[in-house]
């Protein structure tokens, strides 16, 4: 960001503001608390898929990643961190500033934009990963927005998407439990019928020209108030793996 153009008091206020969204106590705790889970499962797909060594000081380096609905960059850094050209993209204006101002804050160089998928995809860009974490449950058109995200991936490239599965259980914990009880999340947050279902998501994305070749359940465990992987329990939260077929 050139901080020429914008005044001391705008870049406060900015400043302000990325100080909340990387507060681990605050609004945005539900999640930092989720995060190390999102991240085990990136690097370990990511490393897997282009045989890097996460030991190595800079494991993905050489590789773009894009991470579609960034919001202030708590997957971006990390990212960055390990080597990677990242760009992170949302839909909404206000993220993206906050986002800079942290990474500057952070010594990380990190493309950010306002944009959205489809934007993207018709400019031509292309990424060697796709990171796709809790943004297909909001879009007016999911199928629409994976045909985008396969025209995002270099051929051979690896999607990876997480989402709520639709079910009673996810009723009662996303939105009576994360909304309504601990008040997590503001009342309207999610639409119980925009949720979808593995199944459903696999079949998107496999008519969107992607190959499924993983899904795993991300656990909360209310006692002690963590996150944890499971390839058996998709009940709630879940994320997959889909490749772009190289031929």
């Amino acid at each position: 960001m050139n901080t020429n153009t914008i005044d001391d008091g705008e870049i406060a206020k900015f400043e302000a503001m990325a100080a909340e969204w990387w507060d681990e106590t605050g609004k945005f705790k539900p999640l930092h608390m989720m995060n190390p889970v999102r991240l085990d499962y990136i690097t370990m797909q990511v490393a897997a898929h282009y045989n890097r060594d996460l030991s190595a000081d800079r494991p993905f380096a050489g590789l773009r990643i894009l991470d579609i609905g960034c919001g202030g960059g708590l997957l971006c850094e990390p990212m960055a961190r390990l080597g990677a050209d990242i760009v992170g993209v949302d839909a909404a204006p206000r993220n993206i500033p906050v986002a800079r101002v942290h990474a500057e804050q952070s010594g990380l160089d990190i493309d950010y934009r306002v944009g959205t998928a489809e934007a993207l995809a018709a400019a031509g860009e292309q990424f060697d990963v796709v990171l796709n974490m809790e943004v297909v449950e909001h879009v007016a058109d999911p199928q629409g927005y994976l045909d985008a995200c396969h025209d995002l991936l270099k051929p051979g490239a690896i999607h990876l998407c997480s989402t709520i599965n639709r079910n009673a259980k996810s009723f009662a914990m996303a939105i009576v439990g994360a909304e309504w009880v601990m008040r997590w999340l503001p009342k309207g947050t999610h639409e119980w019928s925009k949720f979808i279902t593995p199944d459903e998501l696999f079949g998107m994305m496999t008519k969107a020209g992607m190959e499924p070749v993983d899904r795993t359940g991300y656990v909360f465990n209310p006692l002690s108030f963590t996150w944890s992987m499971s390839p058996k329990d998709l009940s709630v939260n879940y994320v997959t793996a889909a490749v772009r077929p190289a031929g």
